[in-house]
């Protein structure tokens, strides 16, 4: 597969803003990692499954922690198993405890460089990571290579992947991270383009129910909540709508709890004992 041959159109569900498109493209055909950071529920995995799914390539995806370590994310050997082996043997199995690869467990990053055609390979929410560790996997990404130690052996991509980093800016990242990526910020949809990405999930609802729900969603994401809706939330809470057949009440929305997740938040709604808080 040719680099300067994909190209990424958006797809039936994912609404693609030009400057976004322009750089997941530019990304591809330079094989350059890209970081997407934004806030939660602007759709930044939903954005590299989606550049998956519409280049027919396969997805590696690697959801990091603050324990994560870079080689983990390559390989890991089961040494329990393999000294079990050596104590009892390995009956049919085929394995030989002779032979280190009998026990390696590859890891996203392992799996997507031994790939035979090209990938997509997507680290989730890298800020989580310690900064050495995201420094060690930028050397890795960009070297598309990572060693055994055990065996001393490379192990090196021969077809490079194509690489997606998503970060909610929990923790900062290192320089020498940002630097050898390239970046885009997906901020959270206006009006008008939530209403776009609606259109695209719910294409046959109403514009009864599209613009109150609407309303009610952006007017919450305005009171300051520690968890404020996000387009995930306002999707879901649409699809609910129509099962129900309502057009939410402004007065007094109906199923806040898909909107709203944290008991704080649906407290400070709700008011205390002095009931729901109503919409202007």
């Amino acid at each position: 597969m040719n680099p300067d041959d994909l190209r990424f159109e958006g797809t039936e569900d994912y609404y693609l803003d030009p400057e976004l498109g322009t750089i997941v493209n530019i990304a591809l055909q330079m094989e350059k990692p890209l970081l997407l950071t934004g806030e939660a529920g602007t759709g930044k995995t939903c954005l590299a499954l989606e550049v998956a799914k519409s280049l027919s390539m396969d997805t590696e995806v690697l959801r990091c922690k603050s324990t994560i370590k870079g080689e983990e994310s390559c390989y890991t050997q089961d040494t329990v198993l393999r000294l079990n082996d050596a104590r009892f043997g390995s009956g049919e199995t085929g394995r030989d405890v002779q032979n280190f690869y009998d026990y390696v467990v590859w890891g996203p990053i392992g799996r997507a460089f031994r790939a035979d055609k090209k990938v997509v390979l997507l680290l989730d929410e890298v800020d989580k990571t310690e900064s050495d560790v995201q420094d060690n996997l930028l050397d890795i990404l960009e070297d598309c290579e990572f060693t055994i130690r055990e065996i001393n052996t490379i192990i090196k991509a021969d077809i490079r992947p194509a690489i997606f980093l998503t970060s909610n800016a929990k923790r900062e990242l290192s320089d020498p991270f940002l630097r050898r990526c390239y970046c885009h910020h997906i901020a959270f949809p206006d009006q008008d383009q939530m209403r776009e990405i609606i259109r695209l999930h719910y294409p046959d609802t109403s514009a009864k129910l599209m613009e109150a729900a609407v309303h009610i969603f952006y007017e919450l994401r305005e009171r300051g909540y520690e968890k404020p809706p996000a387009t995930s939330e306002l999707l879901n809470w649409i699809g609910a709508l129509e099962r129900t057949g309502a057009i939410p009440d402004p007065k007094d929305p109906p199923l806040m709890g898909v909107l709203l997740k944290r008991a704080s938040d649906i407290q400070a709604y709700r008011g205390g004992d002095s009931g729901p808080k109503r919409f202007m």
